[in-house]
């Protein structure tokens, strides 16, 4: 016979929860262990990825900038400039393509100083990245000197002989403005194909080649052209003017002007 009281049946099903009488028992909910990180936490990470990429980008650009030089010593002079910018973009695709989601893979202080001029990063966070990445850069010059054979020295930045000191200050300025640019439309600026951005960024690097890592072997060397300074001036000079123009056109609603560029399936307006 049954007994008088029947006794509630109790089970436990797979996610904890209680059964009684075959129903589901309403359990509250968990806390969540999982603190959220303050302001300060965040910088202190995003600054971490910034200099191990940033170290990263710079060893195997200036490893593979030495390697060329030290191995291609009949190779033309035009072949020799094409595979060191391979080494330096290809280096920076995959580092920023791995380091994007950690600190945006920034590793340039020209770059990190247009993000800030277009809105586009907290200044806050430029005073934990520009000290990161000048630290990192003079490691990875460091350890190249150290590991590998062949003179630092070779890789830092110079003047053609006949290129004037004007003339590199306004490269400078070009082929940042270029850089920055790029990273502004295809990285900062959200839509479907931002996950690519990695390869155009590369590209561009490779197309410009700019000298923004002069600092890193200089130091490591140690050797200062006399007029180094440019490698300063040109790249901030550059980061205003991108960071100008960025400015510029989302003022303007650029997107209206050429609206539905990334769908594939719309048809071509008839000209």
């Amino acid at each position: 016979m049954p007994p008088h009281h029947e006794k509630h049946r109790r089970s436990v099903d797979d996610y904890g929860n209680g059964h009684v009488n075959g129903e589901p028992r309403q359990s509250q909910p968990r806390q969540s262990h999982f603190q959220h990180l303050s302001p300060l936490e965040k910088h202190l990470v995003a600054a971490t990825g910034e200099f191990v990429g940033t170290f990263f980008f710079l060893f195997f650009g200036y490893a593979g900038h030495l390697m060329v030089l030290d191995q291609g010593a009949a190779t033309p002079g035009a072949t020799k400039v094409i595979y060191i910018s391979l080494a330096y973009s290809f280096s920076l695709l995959v580092t920023v393509w791995t380091f994007y989601r950690i600190s945006g893979g920034l590793f340039n202080p020209a770059v990190t100083l247009g993000l800030c001029l277009s809105g586009q990063l907290p200044w806050a966070r430029a005073a934990f990245f520009i000290p990161t990445q000048l630290i990192a850069c003079m490691c990875a010059g460091g350890v190249v000197k150290v590991m590998f054979p062949g003179d630092i020295a070779a890789v830092n930045t110079t003047l053609a002989p006949e290129v004037n000191l004007a003339q590199g200050v306004f490269a400078e300025m070009f082929f940042t403005s270029y850089l920055v640019f790029v990273i502004l439309m295809l990285a900062a600026e959200k839509f479907e194909g931002t996950y690519l951005a990695p390869l155009g960024i590369g590209l561009a690097l490779f197309v410009a080649e700019i000298p923004a890592r002069s600092f890193g072997c200089a130091v490591a060397a140690p050797s200062f052209p006399g007029y180094h300074w440019i490698y300063w001036v040109g790249p901030l000079l550059g980061a205003l003017i991108a960071a100008g123009y960025y400015r510029f056109v989302k003022i303007c609603h650029y997107e209206e002007a050429n609206p539905e560029q990334n769908n594939a399936t719309t048809t071509p307006p008839e000209v």
